[in-house]
């Protein structure tokens, strides 16, 4: 195992180096490597698994249109239902009981007081503990915004990846063009 930590760090170092100016990738994983060593294997193993948390892709719970329907039926006040299509799309129409709050502004808005959210975007800003399901037109943007969600410290996320354009078709409807 630790033949192979040295192996993909040499491959690595000598892939930067071709990037970098010569001494500053050596330096550097020499630090590292002399400060990681230092740590107890325990604390070696937590350090790493941290990172790569931190690097690791993170996909929200899906929620199906089975499973939103009801939602929409008998709305509460602790489950937000958010559309994150941008103003001018919402104009076609939104699913029953969203509230819309754009992917262009999501991280910024997540990070403000409650007061202010609510002056801003007129309801009240979710709790992190809050259940909050994003959907958008086609399930991208949503699947983008339920990571902005976690980043800023929303646990209970949830992604209606079937979207806008799954809930017309479900319901019958066409949307607008």
């Amino acid at each position: 195992m630790l033949r192979l930590a040295l192996a993909r760090s040499a491959t690595a170092a000598r892939a930067a180096v071709t990037h970098v100016k010569p001494g500053y990738v050596s330096s550097r994983l020499a630090l590292q490597v002399r400060y990681e060593s230092s740590l107890s294997p325990e604390e070696r193993k937590q350090r790493q698994q941290a990172r790569a948390d931190q690097q690791r892709d993170w996909d929200a719970k899906e929620i199906t249109y089975e499973e939103l329907k009801p939602k929409t039926l008998q709305p509460s006040p602790d489950k937000y239902l958010i559309d994150v299509r941008e103003p001018d799309e919402v104009v076609q129409g939104s699913i029953p009981s969203a509230v819309n709050l754009p992917l262009s502004v999501l991280s910024s808005a997540l990070q403000l007081p409650p007061a202010e959210f609510k002056e801003k975007f007129g309801f009240e800003k979710p709790r992190p503990t809050q259940e909050v399901t994003f959907y958008c037109r086609s399930g991208k943007r949503s699947t983008t915004a339920a990571d902005v969600a976690k980043r800023n410290g929303y646990t209970n996320v949830l992604n209606y990846k079937g979207s806008w354009l799954e809930w017309v078709e479900r319901e019958g409807k066409k949307p607008a063009a």
